[in-house]
């Protein structure tokens, strides 16, 4: 499985939109930088995933969502493909029995087949959105 973890928040992404002829379209956007995180891992082969929404990036979340991958697959053994995040490396870091890793290059998000994911939920759930709270953008995600 191919893993990797994305910021979600209020900062609007503002694009393209229809509107009639004549008339500039108008979207609401916001510029407040709160955020939450989303961990995710999914089988470029048969399309299947497991998702954590998350309230941070770091060691303590990335031992959550393992803990929580591995009880969701307790009967088989997970590669997981992933970036070379900090916190993918620490030393605190509680990797599960039946979860081993394999580490990208550096700089190369384009082999991870999660981004795709990740791009496709910023524009469909969150272009031209304007979040009021932490809450709606959990609620999006």
């Amino acid at each position: 499985m191919y893993q990797d973890e994305a910021g979600f928040g209020r900062i609007s992404k503002l694009g393209s939109c229809w509107s009639p002829i004549g008339v500039g379209p108008h979207v609401h956007s916001h510029y407040i930088r709160e955020f939450r995180y989303c961990y995710g891992a999914v089988d470029a082969h048969t399309g299947e995933s497991f998702f954590l929404r998350a309230g941070g990036c770091n060691t303590e979340w990335m031992n959550a969502f393992l803990e929580e991958l591995s009880q969701a697959y307790p009967d088989d053994y997970l590669l997981l493909v992933m970036d070379n995040a900090i916190w993918h490396k620490s030393s605190t870091l509680k990797i599960p029995t039946n979860i081993g890793f394999a580490f990208i290059p550096p700089y190369t998000p384009e082999m991870n087949p999660i981004e795709q994911v990740w791009k496709e939920i910023r524009k469909r759930g969150f272009k031209n959105k304007a979040f009021q709270t932490l809450e709606d953008v959990m609620n999006q995600l």
